[in-house]
């Protein structure tokens, strides 16, 4: 009887070890990195189901494949953390997402195994075909490779890459990654089989002969030759398409089978011929019960206990910013039937799937396609319908063409609503909602709004169903609000009018957006050292209130603008709006806190937000700075 297996993956440290490997190891290999990852997401939270769902095809690619001179090019990069177990990083997984530790996505600085960071989806192969581009004028020979999945192939990005890399034709391997998207046919031995045939260099040898002597016939009898063996080979694997936007077709084949994976990425490897699109089909959560049988397959997760899967419950008794957005738009809808919604393949990231569980025929979710989501809805607003386009802030930026010549320049009553504004914690820079205040604000007609607690959303989100003559935009962090009592319903604001929340007569803080909680503390330390403060929320950027914004000038030594935004939003307009008017001539002190001008590191929104100095503390000592106070001498005396 034989004795427990060694355990491989401590062998493993870098891709160069694992090609050292009997490939009948494998398949252990793999099942210590599929718990390796469980193991550790569980400890971290993060992306587990895509990630669960590559392991052997990660193993197979970095088998196969002398990374990282060849380059492996992961798209989203959230699919990537058996890639990075594998590449060195194992000792620092249980850092992942955390301040100071691994990126949550591939990340260029991070490691040499990552060429490209992808955070945001569809750019795998716009990228790899630069590297090949790059790699064939410096004459090199390396091999580039692209994993493109979970959803991804939804986005037009990928297509216009596909079209221009198939009319070039330079050597590039694209990998599908086909987890969920439904486009595959079912999967076994003879579509292994047929894979590994017309993969395999005796078949594109022969292929080539037959291409060779078609040449000599005319012309007609050539073409016809050509599509007679695409479409023999598509009748019996599929990937007519890509073949026609000039990719040789190989697939599908089972992405958890490494009998299957190996020799078809060997042939494709070592063919002489390029591009070519290997159709893989995985399972997402492969592996992991709970992962498995989840609706949404645990794509995102916080902590986790491995044995039952449960997660771990937040310790907030407030609601989250998302969830009552969803409610608010519900509540809307009931009483009336124009409002749509529509998301962009986030239908429970942006609170629409509550939407869509009341109201189906009018949600719309339209896969990972921004710039077609912009204008679709553009397209339901010119004919009297109430469109709100539910979009991350960092996503929108990808449709900002489409915001400006579809929306703005025909002021369609397009409603945007911008989740995850300012910064978001675990998944960083690439994800954080900093440029809409500036991009949004800048556009004739717009008006542009932010939220300053859930409270404050419910009555922002009945304000913009009540806006029917120009487009229009509400902000909100992500995470959950600030636990104030929440309204019966929501009632329309008064565009482009702020409110004062507090009276004082030396210092004015002037919040647009969440950090209201933070000016409001501020306020309290302010006052506790003798300076006597006014906070007051902006609700608006745009149109602005430059009534409030002229009396606060008027009446106190310092005004403070406080955004969750970069340079160029609501703090220059606040300044623009005192320049036009001649009130910066005064007395008056005038400063504006913005996000800095660099990207922050993920870690706890609070942490990032100390950084940025937008928090309690840091908003009295940008006081004291104005005032030509040292703090730290007054806080002695006091």
């Amino acid at each position: 009887m034989s004795g427990p297996k060694t355990p491989l993956l401590d062998q493993v440290k870098t891709p160069r070890d694992l090609r050292k490997l009997d490939a009948k190891a494998l398949p252990q290999l793999a099942a210590e990195l599929r718990q390796e990852t469980i193991d550790a997401v569980a400890v971290t939270g993060g992306h587990l189901g895509a990630g669960l769902g590559v392991v052997e095809l990660t193993v197979a690619l970095h088998y196969v494949f002398n990374t990282p001179e060849d380059r492996l090019v992961w798209d989203v990069g959230h699919q990537a953390y058996p890639h990075k177990i594998l590449t060195g990083r194992r000792d620092r997984i249980r850092t992942l997402r955390q301040g100071a530790g691994l990126s949550g996505f591939t990340k260029r600085t991070e490691s040499e195994y990552d060429p490209f960071g992808a955070a945001h989806a569809s750019t795998s192969i716009s990228a790899g075909l630069g590297m090949a581009v790059a790699r064939d004028l410096a004459g090199k020979t390396n091999n580039v490779v692209c994993v493109i999945g979970d959803g991804s192939m939804s986005a037009g990005m990928a297509y216009e890459a596909m079209n221009n890399a198939g009319a070039r034709a330079e050597r590039l391997i694209v990998i599908l990654n086909d987890n969920d998207m439904s486009i595959a046919p079912p999967v076994g031995a003879m579509s292994s089989y047929l894979a590994r045939l017309v993969s395999g260099k005796q078949y594109l040898s022969l292929r080539e002969a037959g291409k060779q002597l078609a040449r000599h016939l005319p012309k007609f009898f050539y073409d016809k030759a050509q599509k007679a063996e695409e479409y023999a080979r598509g009748f019996w694997t599929g990937g007519t398409m890509f073949e026609e936007l000039g990719f040789y077709y190989v697939g599908p084949i089972d992405g958890h089978n490494l009998d299957h994976l190996l020799p078809v990425l060997k042939n494709v490897r070592d063919a002489e011929r390029g591009p070519i699109l290997v159709h893989v089909v995985t399972q997402k959560g492969k592996g992991y019960p709970p992962a498995e049988t989840s609706a949404d397959k645990y794509h995102g997760v916080v902590k986790f206990d491995v044995a039952t899967g449960a997660q771990a419950k937040s310790k907030s008794n407030a609601p989250s910013y998302t969830k009552v957005f969803g409610e608010s738009l519900v509540a809307e809808a009931r009483k009336d039937p124009k409002i749509v919604a529509i998301n962009a393949a986030m239908p429970s990231g942006t609170g629409l799937d509550l939407f869509a569980e009341k109201f189906p025929d009018r949600s719309f979710d339209v896969g990972i396609a921004e710039q077609h989501a912009v204008t679709f809805a553009a397209g339901l607003a010119t004919e009297g319908y109430k469109p709100f386009a539910a979009i991350y802030s960092t996503f929108l930026q990808r449709g900002y063409d489409q915001v400006v010549h579809d929306v703005a320049i025909q002021k369609l009553p397009v409603r945007f609503a911008i989740d995850r504004a300012g910064l978001v914690g675990a998944d960083g820079p690439t994800h954080a909602g900093s440029f809409d205040i500036a991009y949004l604000g800048c556009l004739p007609s717009f008006v542009v709004m932010a939220a300053a607690d859930e409270a404050d959303l419910v009555h922002m989100v009945a304000t913009a169903v009540a806006i029917d003559d120009r487009p229009s935009a509400l902000r909100y962090p992500r995470g959950e609000g600030l636990g104030v009592e929440m309204p019966a319903e929501g009632k329309p604001l008064e565009i482009g009018k702020g409110r004062v929340l507090r009276e004082g007569h030396k210092v004015a803080l002037l919040s647009f957006g969440a950090r209201l909680g933070e000016c409001l503390k501020a306020a309290d330390e302010l006052a506790a050292l003798g300076l006597s403060t006014t906070v007051a929320d902006a609700r608006f950027a745009k149109p602005l209130d430059t009534d409030l914004v002229l009396r606060l000038a008027r009446n106190h030594e310092v005004l403070i603008t406080i955004e969750e935004g970069s340079i160029g939003g609501f703090g220059s307009y606040v300044l623009q709006a005192l320049a036009d008017a001649g009130a910066l001539d005064g007395h008056i002190k005038v400063r504006s806190m913005v996000l800095p001008d660099t990207f922050i590191d993920h870690d706890t929104p609070a942490a990032m937000y100390a950084k940025a100095g937008l928090d309690a503390p840091g908003i009295v000592a940008k006081v004291f700075e104005a005032l030509g106070k040292n703090l730290s001498d007054t806080v002695k005396l006091a």
